[in-house]
């Protein structure tokens, strides 16, 4: 077998990992959520009211599940093939991008928030939460992702 054809091969079969870790990923922000989101809730309403705190933990909520989605197709998606992983890594984002901006204007047209608080606070958790996962895994704190 030459090398473009045993390159091809793996690339279309299930990528062989034993830890799902783009599901762990997701999951470790939670804790991180768990204080950055009350902290954005808090800031809101000193800000603002208690309109704005609870616009802005809807925005908080909808970043969260956001990223438990991603870890969650990410995963999937490897068990399939490489091809489908890189195809959900890729065009998951946009379509996740338009899952938040949707449940954002579901939320804003259900109930009355501020929209707002809830935008603000949504682009924090979403850029904070990012940035804390990626520290913790630059500095080794993720250990049991590692799969090389």
């Amino acid at each position: 077998m030459d090398f473009d054809a045993a390159s091809a091969e793996a690339y279309t079969k299930p990528f062989p990992v034993q830890v799902d870790v783009e599901s762990a990923m997701a999951l470790n922000i939670i804790k991180p959520a768990l204080i950055v989101g009350p902290l954005i809730v808090v800031f809101a309403w000193l800000v603002s009211d208690l309109a704005a705190a609870l616009s802005a933990a809807a925005g908080v909520l909808i970043v969260v599940l956001n990223f438990l989605l991603a870890g969650w197709l990410l995963s999937r998606a490897a068990t399939v093939s490489m091809q489908t992983y890189h195809a959900v890594a890729l065009f998951g984002f946009f379509i996740r991008m338009g899952f938040i901006a949707l449940s954002m204007f579901a939320v804003a047209w259900v109930f009355e928030v501020d929209r707002r608080a809830m935008g603000v606070a949504a682009i924090v958790a979403f850029l904070g939460l990012l940035v804390i996962e990626s520290l913790a895994v630059v500095r080794g704190a993720r250990k049991e992702l590692e799969w090389s």
